[in-house]
């Protein structure tokens, strides 16, 4: 797994999120500052960067940083709701043709009645889907993730949502799985988004089940090894702590530039006993709506995990 730089670009977004973790704010990065970060991760051995936002695709001077990151060698990503990609194809091409060759659309679920309450906007999911449409006639110069904010109200049906992707968008070779971050304001407006770890369990091993038959590659973020056992490989937290890997972002709010290199949460007391315990984030966001009484100990030696992680 390569070790990427995140860079947001903007906090302006299209869309307003439930449980966004970075709330619009009318800020934006300016490109001189935004060619220096890329250089920063350059000089320090990075492997990419994600230029991120609130959308990144509202910040007009896009394409000229996504040029200037494949000329300094650091080949650039987006993290993207769609929405602008799915109503104007032609922005698509134009960051295409600077160099862009790796998306990550976020997508929370293939039910529109969902994604219109979750993200605010009604016809959110369909300029989505036209986005994925266009990415897929494009399949051949860029490669296209999908990012799913695990939820209370995707929380019981991931796996219809990947079988969908599997089949009507069968380009997609990676998916994301984010346990929702329940630090943001947003979530403190909306604390029903916030799901219950056995809300969702079910539905993430059938969909990581899934995505493992078919030969897929996929992650999942913030969910302790006690809620997805078999797949304890791709939790991405414990791939960081086998490999000593870190992470940097570059905020444009007060927390600027965050290096974490510790990628430890909350655990329980039964987690002293559990012999994943090493290798185990544990639970973020607890007294926010996540309870440690819902951890429980794996008794599963952590070499079958590790040496699965390459």
């Amino acid at each position: 797994m390569a070790n990427l730089g995140y860079v947001q670009v903007t906090r302006r977004c299209n869309q307003r999120c439930l449980f966004c973790s970075n709330p619009e704010m009318d800020v934006d990065e300016q490109v001189d500052r935004g060619c220096a970060l890329v250089d920063q991760l350059a000089g320090e051995g990075y492997h990419g960067v994600i230029l991120t936002g609130g959308e990144p695709t509202l910040w007009e001077p896009l394409p000229e940083l996504v040029e200037y990151a494949v000329e300094r060698g650091l080949p650039p990503r987006i993290v993207t709701n769609g929405q602008r990609l799915g109503a104007e194809p032609e922005l698509l091409e134009r960051l295409v043709d600077a160099g862009l060759r790796h998306v990550h659309l976020s997508l929370y679920s293939c039910r529109p009645e969902v994604v219109a309450e979750l993200t605010g906007v009604p016809d959110s999911l369909e300029h989505a889907l036209a986005a994925l449409t266009r990415l897929g006639e494009l399949r051949l110069q860029v490669t296209t993730d999908v990012n799913t904010v695990i939820n209370a109200r995707n929380a019981d049906h991931l796996d219809e949502t990947v079988r969908f992707l599997m089949r009507e968008h069968p380009f997609v070779r990676h998916h994301v799985f984010n346990n929702l971050d329940p630090f943001m304001n947003r979530v403190a407006d909306h604390p029903h988004t916030v799901p219950k770890l056995w809300q969702f369990e079910v539905s993430l091993q059938r969909a990581l089940a899934a995505l493992h038959r078919s030969g897929l590659t996929f992650r999942v973020e913030r969910v302790p090894l006690c809620y997805m056992t078999e797949f304890a490989w791709a939790s991405t937290e414990t791939r960081k702590i086998v490999k000593a890997e870190e992470r940097i972002t570059h905020f444009l709010d007060d927390k600027g530039e965050v290096r974490q290199t510790e990628f430890l949460h909350d655990k329980a007391s039964c987690c002293t006993v559990c012999q994943l315990d090493p290798i185990c984030a544990g639970l973020d966001g607890v007294g926010e709506g996540f309870d440690l009484d819902e951890l429980y100990p794996v008794f599963l030696p952590p070499s079958q995990i590790t040496r699965k992680i390459r």
